[in-house]
Formats: structure tokens, C-alpha cells, sequence
């Protein structure tokens, strides 16, 4: 994986300090981590367990 990712807050993040980030720039995979811990470890998916993911989310099926 690169070492100079390019990360963004995700759109889905919260205002409450609930955020993730992803790095844009692959076309399988979707790296993401912790905006409050941005040296931290990262996880990565691929493309479509990342939208299910936010499907389900979108959907209200992962409810907290």
C-alpha cells in the first residue's frame, strides 16, 4: 500500500468527534482509519464490504 495516502474525512463521519477517514486513490480497496488517532493503525476493505458497509449504516441496519 502507499505511504503517501491521501486521506479525507468521510462524509458519513458525525459532528460529535465520531469520525473516520479514508484515502482515496485505489480501485479494490478502501483504506481507513481513526481521525483522532491518524498515526494509529489503519484497516482496509475491499470495495464492496466498504459499501455494504455504509449501506447498511445508510439503511439503518447498524444502529449503536
Amino acid at each position: 500500500m502507499k505511504q503517501d495516502l491521501k486521506w479525507r474525512k468521510s462524509t458519513y463521519s458525525n459532528g460529535q468527534g465520531d469520525c473516520v477517514e479514508v484515502a482515496d486513490g485505489y480501485t479494490e480497496i478502501v483504506p481507513v482509519r481513526d481521525s483522532k488517532d491518524p498515526n494509529g493503525p489503519s484497516l482496509t476493505f475491499t470495495t464492496d464490504a466498504w459499501r455494504a458497509f455504509v449501506g447498511a449504516i445508510h439503511n439503518g441496519e447498524l444502529k449503536g
